[in-house]
């Protein structure tokens, strides 16, 4: 039984939208359909960037704290900005298909006698579309937050896994798939952004989940909490990279010969999470600069009421 009490709010619902109204939140969660190819060719004006498969341009989640001004949100747009659109160098974690290691030393074998094909120049991306996206606060909100790193040693700092994983009533929950798409049937690359509001809480999760086939896994996880008994308002952002073998991933299944939960972005996270530190700083070797974690806050602070006219 939960220990706190509901706080009074309400729920509206349209075709597309749902949206939480709290005492000092709105929350707003849309889901279209796929986006069409008036959208996308819009989108990809913005980016230069060949899209995903399967791209929602129009969901949107959305986190309003009306007290302070306060906005955050989470799209496919802004998304897609943080996957690199160049060539890939130190840090951006290159990733080959295993068929494309193959391709290429029997073309390096100064003995082969395959003849090199005629190749057409393409403009050279990130074509697993792993993104480092943590969400972002709109350009045209009237009051700005930063957020800072937080101390250690503080426990308000830290987001209460304990209270997270209690039976509590959820008020309200909604998920909202930014993209996804097949990897030329290599693989699988999404982002999805879930959100769940308890009587005493905001929980956010945005996880981009990333599966090469017999190559790896790669996980970025971005974490949003705010206790509504913070005083001043607070809210904990977690973020969390990590990667690993292919074949170091399938070791954790139950069943070696079930495949079905390495298509499971929560068994591939919990998995990636269990292993050593050595094995989490390591990955896969791809020198990904996303691998690791950090915490950071933001405090809200009440807006003043503009004094009443004369």
């Amino acid at each position: 039984m939960s220990s706190k009490a509901i706080p009074r709010h309400h729920i509206e619902e349209s075709e597309h939208t749902k949206t939480i109204i709290l005492p000092s939140w709105t929350i707003s969660v849309e889901n279209h359909p796929i986006s069409n190819a008036t959208h996308l060719d819009e989108m990809n004006a913005q980016l230069d960037l060949p899209l995903p498969e399967m791209t929602f341009g129009h969901n949107l989640i959305k986190l309003v704290h009306r007290d302070s001004g306060w906005q955050y949100q989470f799209d496919a747009l802004h998304a897609l900005k943080c996957v690199k659109n160049g060539p890939l160098s130190e840090g951006d974690g290159v990733v080959r298909v295993r068929h494309a290691e193959e391709w290429l030393k029997s073309r390096t074998d100064p003995n082969t006698q395959i003849s090199m094909p005629e190749t057409v120049p393409t403009k050279p991306f990130d074509w697993t579309y792993t993104t480092t996206y943590e969400g972002h606060e709109p350009e045209n909100v009237s009051q700005s937050y930063s957020f800072v790193r937080a101390t250690p040693s503080n426990p308000a700092h830290a987001i209460p896994m304990e209270e997270l994983q209690r039976h509590d009533p959820i008020l309200f929950y909604a998920q909202s798939l930014l993209f996804e798409d097949e990897l030329h049937d290599n693989g699988s690359s999404s982002l999805l952004v879930r959100l769940r509001v308890m009587p005493g809480c905001i929980f956010l999760l945005s996880r981009f989940t990333l599966r090469v086939d017999q190559v790896l896994f790669r996980v970025f996880d971005t974490r949003l909490y705010h206790s509504f008994s913070s005083s001043p308002p607070l809210v904990i952002k977690e973020v969390i990279g990590l990667e690993a073998p292919y074949d170091a991933v399938k070791r954790c299944l139950e069943d070696p010969d079930d495949l079905t939960p390495l298509t499971d972005g929560t068994f591939v996270a919990n998995a990636l999470a269990s292993f050593s530190p050595q094995v989490k700083q390591t990955g896969a070797g791809t020198g990904w600069r996303g691998i690791g974690r950090k915490v950071e806050v933001a405090t809200l602070q009440k807006v003043a009421s503009p004094p009443p006219p004369e």
